[in-house]
């Protein structure tokens, strides 16, 4: 690995392009380095990850938003268009469009892949804009598994290095320069076209994190679809020699110096080497249940609670109800972040899914989560689980703190401890360091339950034999040729998407 030190300049420097961050990612982007055979299989595994949760949410309205947006666009004339996922393939629009409606169908439930290191990410946004230009393209197999595995590899170490939420910008500020890079590989463009498309897709994606602060709307769905949609536009421009701005990160009116920690910063941002293979997407990990990442080990905790202890589910027996986390946990989606939201029975799923004490309440409850069922309003305004609800806070333990942002992966630890204390004196104290379905966890996730995952995720939305179509493609996906690779795609039965409310809008 090559460490990148990143660092504002003056204008009069005159800082070369080939000492720019972003012509680093393009250089990425360029390399041709086959990707490793563990690579390739896990960048299946998400493919069929993304398509599980976009199966599970075709139906709910931002879904079925996006989707008439991009249904009511003709496909450009650059290439064959792009399927949208549950619509019948030989229906297409202009791939950006694409990329948006696929995009906010993979991160509605906020249910797939994440790494969490300086920032937050789900990597796995990055796969919809990929796979819609590969279709419109007609790219092979390879090169898309190349083209995921250099966005991973981009995202990772952004995410890795450089913090966005600590100065409150939205985290897709990283995503939209992971997903040029991943086109840039997918098309093989030179360095200098990649470099422009970068520059462009971080200035029009930087944003705050307002949209995941207080009441959380459904824009949280779409926000990672614009910023993949920006960067394939983006790509389009440079492609036609159009230019961005320039240093994006290093200049004096740049990212760093106005929006992250300054003039005086550095960060250094560890890339491949050229002929180094990329395989960052291996230190990622995906979601057993859908919730904010930084749950679900402490969903995995709350249902062994409830075999164990079942007392602490009962708010008649329980006083009070500490979780003892990192400074990223407490304040991010617990009593840290001061908002009253985070408490109210009547606020949207979206915040209800950032909101640890109101996850811990249903959990230890139900001792299981559930996509729909656990966000349900009646769910939520159920009298004993308001009442323990209220009894849950959070604090900041600085030794969890310490192995989140550890780089061992041994260390690293996005759980907690929780203490009980229960009405008759006792105390209940237990913790849980990673999710069951982590790497290093009690049951960690292989290709038989991400397998699973869409199974179970499509049994409403999807005939099971066109899953089965679809897993016999994907799996073959490194292998695929061009005219094969329209079979990574799911496709609803007839009818079922026909008859959901579409609101009118201006298209």
């Amino acid at each position: 690995m090559i460490a990148h030190s990143v660092r504002v300049r003056p204008s009069s420097d005159r800082l070369a392009r080939e000492d720019q961050l972003a012509w680093a990612l393009a250089l990425v982007a360029a390399d041709l380095t086959p990707v490793d055979d563990d690579v390739a299989d896990m960048v299946v595994n998400r493919v069929i990850d993304d398509m599980a949760v976009a199966a599970a949410s075709l139906a709910r309205p931002p879904v079925t938003a996006a989707r008439a947006q991009a249904l009511s666009h003709l496909p450009s004339r650059g290439g064959a268009g792009s399927p949208v996922l549950g619509v019948d393939p030989a229906q297409r629009t202009s791939p950006e469009w694409a990329a948006w409606a696929d995009g906010v169908a993979v991160r509605e439930l906020d249910y797939h892949d994440t790494f969490l290191a300086a920032d937050y990410s789900h990597p796995g946004d990055t796969i919809p804009p990929l796979l819609a230009v590969a279709h419109h393209v007609g790219s092979s197999g390879a090169d898309l598994v190349r083209a995921i595995a250099t966005a991973y590899e981009v995202q990772v170490a952004l995410v890795r290095s450089i913090s966005l939420h600590r100065h409150k910008i939205d985290h897709v500020a990283h995503l939209a320069p992971a997903v040029a890079a991943g086109l840039g590989a997918l098309l093989r463009l030179p360095p200098e076209a990649t470099f422009q498309a970068i520059g462009q897709a971080v200035h029009t994606s930087t944003a705050t994190r307002q949209s995941r602060k207080g009441e959380i709307s459904s824009w949280k769905a779409y926000a990672p679809a614009f910023a993949g949609k920006a960067a394939v536009e983006a790509v389009d421009r440079a492609m036609r020699g159009q230019t961005s701005p320039t240093p994006i990160y290093e200049g004096e009116d740049g990212v760093i110096a106005w929006l992250l920690d300054g003039p005086t910063a550095e960060y250094d941002v560890r890339l491949p080497a050229p002929g180094e293979p990329r395989r960052a997407i291996l230190e990622t990990y995906t979601k057993e249940h859908s919730a904010e990442y930084q749950s679900q080990a402490l969903i995995d905790l709350a249902r062994r609670l409830n075999r164990e202890h079942p007392e602490a589910a009962d708010p008649e027996q329980v006083r009070s109800i500490v979780l003892h986390t990192s400074h990223h946990t407490h304040h991010v989606i617990g009593s840290g972040a001061n908002d009253p939201q985070k408490y109210d029975p009547d606020a949207s799923r979206e915040t209800l899914d950032h909101s640890i004490p109101y996850i811990l309440a249903v959990a230890l409850q139900d001792g299981a989560w559930h996509h729909v069922d656990s966000y349900s309003p009646d769910r939520a305004h159920r009298p004993d689980t308001v009442a323990l609800w209220q009894r849950i806070t959070t604090v900041e333990d600085p030794e969890w703190t310490r192995r989140y942002h550890a780089t061992d992966p041994r260390e690293k630890a996005f759980g907690g401890r929780l203490v009980v204390d229960l009405a008759n004196g006792s105390q209940i104290s237990e913790e849980i360091a990673v999710a069951d379905a982590h790497p290093l966890g009690a049951r960690p996730f292989a290709r038989p339950q991400y397998i699973g995952k869409l199974r179970d995720l499509a049994r409403h939305s999807v005939d099971e034999a066109e899953v089965e179509r679809f897993l016999a493609a994907v799996e073959r996906l490194p292998s695929l040729r061009p005219s094969e690779l329209a079979g990574v795609h799911l496709t609803a039965p007839p009818g079922l998407l026909d008859g959901l409310p579409t609101p009118g809008g201006l298209f």
